[in-house]
């Protein structure tokens, strides 16, 4: 039995390698194996593809999204490629929840570091994955790094954050610095605005409370209407990053693409599925967001066009990912009946317990 183990991370548990790690311990050791983490645009982007892709890792000097100084990582390949991740600058989990301000954060750092990897001599494209922020400003931070002008009506700058751009009227992009092209990955197909937006949908998981969430909606139509790009605030995955897809689009020419089918080109994963008897994948919560275009259901849709079975392990696992059909069996942590903490603490142990007990009914009654 050969089983294909194609997982993201477990966030605020574990990383994709060590749930790839535990999901094999869990396997009967007659199996052979075949482990192949994943990331879709989020966090362990970069470092998924630079294990595919040869290149090494670059340093420099960035802010979070409250504009702290830090450092972040991104790498180059051999072929020119600076691969990034918007969250090693501006990510959600780079900021501690006493300090989440959402109206004050924004996507600076994430254009410090777009500029820093545009000056080193030898990228000629960036690829940046937008998962994982902490933000909702359209992307104008990001801008504001890389020389654009927010201006209001009088033409004095604004300050580059949803709170600071209420009286937004002019965007000058006369400064902004020469860039490589960008390729942008995306792991979900939401809009900038409305019921299925950026801030109906992402606003809450980053703390903005109802008065904060109507604040953010309003900055993001405001900014749509100025830039007069509303038919780029529609593309799927524009929402992304809290409305960072559309100022990547818009600001600097990026285009967007699924953060899987990236993933997948480079890990060659249609041939990896194809010697496989059996493939395992998952990450910290499926659910209906997961089916907009997230890793582990991306595995499986390819899995099933390969005819081959795919199990589903995650921490939490929603009815509409159990009854979607695209696995033959899911397991979820959460069955366990287990505290929270215990669920987050005991992740690993806990894989391989879920594991064998499927593994059991899969794998050893000829996958019925």
């Amino acid at each position: 039995m050969r089983v294909l183990i194609a997982n993201d991370k477990f966030k605020g548990s574990l990383p994709a390698s060590e749930v790839a790690q535990a999901i094999q311990t869990g396997l009967p050791s007659n199996c052979e194996v075949d482990l192949c983490p994943i990331a879709d645009g989020g966090e362990g982007f970069t470092s998924t593809m630079l294990a595919a892709l040869s290149g090494q890792w670059v340093e420099c000097d960035t802010v979070d999204a409250l504009h702290r100084p830090l450092k972040a990582r991104y790498a180059i390949t051999d072929t020119g490629l600076a691969v990034m991740e918007m969250a090693s600058a501006s990510g959600f989990e780079l900021i501690p929840e006493k300090d989440r301000d959402i109206l004050q954060s924004s996507t600076y750092g994430t254009g410090l570091m777009i500029r820093h990897a545009a000056n080193q001599k030898n990228v000629e494209r960036i690829l940046i994955g937008i998962g994982g922020s902490a933000t909702n400003d359209g992307g104008v931070g990001m801008a504001d790094a890389l020389g654009v002008l927010l201006l209001d009506s009088e033409e004095d700058p604004l300050s580059p954050c949803p709170a600071g751009l209420e009286k937004l009227a002019l965007i000058d992009r006369d400064q902004l610095v020469d860039l490589p092209a960008i390729d942008v990955a995306c792991d979900v197909d939401n809009p900038v605005l409305g019921p299925n937006g950026a801030t109906a949908i992402f606003g809450p998981q980053k703390g903005a409370n109802k008065i904060e969430q109507e604040t953010l909606e309003a900055f993001l139509t405001h900014l749509v209407k100025v830039t007069k790009a509303t038919d780029l605030s529609e593309v799927p995955g524009a929402g992304a990053a809290g409305g960072l897809g559309f100022g990547l689009m818009y600001f600097l020419g990026a285009e967007l693409h699924p953060g899987f089918d990236l993933v997948s080109k480079a890990l060659d994963l249609p041939a990896r599925i194809k010697q496989a008897d059996l493939v395992i994948t998952g990450e910290g919560s499926l659910d209906a967001q997961s089916l907009a275009g997230k890793g582990p259901v991306g595995i499986a849709r390819l899995a099933n066009e390969l005819g081959k079975p795919t199990i589903a392990i995650a921490g939490h696992i929603s009815n509409e990912v159990r009854h979607s059909g695209l696995f033959k069996q899911c397991g979820a942590l959460t069955d366990f009946d287990l505290p929270l903490e215990t669920l987050m603490t005991d992740t690993a142990n806990l894989l391989s317990r879920k594991v064998r007990e499927l593994s059991d009914l899969l794998l050893l009654h000829g996958q019925g």
